[in-house]
């Protein structure tokens, strides 16, 4: 019975993976209108995201299942609270309207494990959150550097009238994008099946990356849309580097078996274009940045928790840590609280110039 809930949470995880992340890599071709019907849009993102699953996705899922904690810790209520940990993590994220990464919020998961039975490879857990730092910055600076190239050179004019194929270009790119994150993100789904041997490593790519691509069918029009139009501001040929450079990016990751956060590394793209267009001023007083950070540091720590809170609750029994647990959060909410309170006194003092 566990077996059947384990692969049920792992293949729904899957397709809000396809739902939110995976269908936002053709959001610049759709946007910028070298895609015309979103049907087909969501198509070439299903069909690169299996491929990318099939082709490359296995070693992601070894890190994932064996990478960050032994394998013989992993039973099947261990992979059960793996994956509704993370799963929990994005659905109360999305109540809040918080854009949480799937790769950081399963690490997340798979970590609160081995703390929680305080075993851990430390040395690979470093590296792959080294690598969550790092990349977003490269992808900063190769866009910074691209644009003011583009500038510098004044080949602007030229890419506006080669209309066709930078079209074709950006349409491949936006493929290329998808067929990364088949690499990258289908582990995140499949990884604690295959660490339990319920799935084996070619099974859980394939069937990983079909949930994840029918998600992107099924659920993904949305995502696509509101991508679309948040990306309308942006020229085809910078379009063509965002998609290309996160793709690329996430490919040499995945190559290596890193999960790393695509939406970051988009994220840190736009910044870098922003940032060489309109200068440090103006970029920086977005709350883009604000957002990413917390989403760096949210992701993981919601679902390590909650990991870590089901570990102690349902399989060690024990109540102690549970107990201490509870306070924390309860401390945690009421100093927010109290934060909020005082501000809000601050402000009513100043406004009315008078005390309490």
């Amino acid at each position: 019975m566990l077996e059947i809930i384990a692969i049920v949470v792992s293949f729904f995880f899957a397709m809000n993976i396809g739902a939110s992340g995976a269908a936002a890599s053709m959001g610049v071709a759709y946007g910028s209108g070298a895609i015309l019907r979103p049907r087909n849009a969501l198509l070439l993102c299903a069909l690169g995201i299996i491929l990318g699953a099939v082709i490359g996705g296995g070693e992601v899922v070894k890190t994932i299942s064996s990478g960050i904690i032994p394998t013989s810790l992993i039973s099947i209520k261990i992979v059960v609270i793996i994956l509704f940990s993370a799963t929990f993590s994005l659905f109360l994220a999305n109540i809040l309207g918080i854009p949480l990464s799937t790769s950081e919020v399963t690490v997340g998961s798979v970590v609160g494990v081995g703390i929680a039975h305080q075993v851990l490879f430390v040395n690979n857990l470093l590296w792959i959150v080294m690598f969550w730092f790092i990349i977003p910055i490269i992808a900063f600076g190769i866009a910074y550097i691209f644009i003011k190239l583009l500038k510098f050179l004044k080949l602007e004019e030229k890419y506006s009238f080669e209309g066709k194929i930078v079209t074709y270009l950006l349409i491949f790119a936006g493929f290329f994008e998808a067929f990364s994150a088949g690499m990258n993100n289908v582990a995140n789904a499949v990884g604690p099946l295959v660490s339990a041997n319920i799935l084996t490593v070619s099974k859980g790519t394939l069937y990983g990356g079909i949930f994840v691509a029918i998600g992107a069918l099924l659920l993904g029009r949305r995502v696509l849309e509101t991508n679309g139009k948040k990306i309308t501001s942006f020229s085809k040929i910078e379009g063509i580097m965002i998609s290309g450079t996160g793709a690329t990016l996430v490919t040499i990751a995945s190559i290596f078996g890193i999960p790393v956060p695509l939406t970051q590394i988009t994220t840190s793209s736009i910044l870098g274009i922003g940032m060489a267009k309109n200068g440090s001023k103006i970029t920086f007083q977005k709350k883009i940045v604000k957002n990413m950070l917390m989403v760096w540091l949210i992701s993981p720590l919601i679902s390590l928790t909650m990991s870590y809170f089901l570990v102690k609750l349902l399989i060690e029994n024990d109540i102690y840590s549970i107990v201490v647990l509870a306070s924390l959060f309860l401390a945690t909410i009421g100093a927010i609280y109290l934060m909020r309170a005082s501000k809000q006194e601050k402000r009513t003092v100043h406004e009315e110039g008078g005390g309490i």
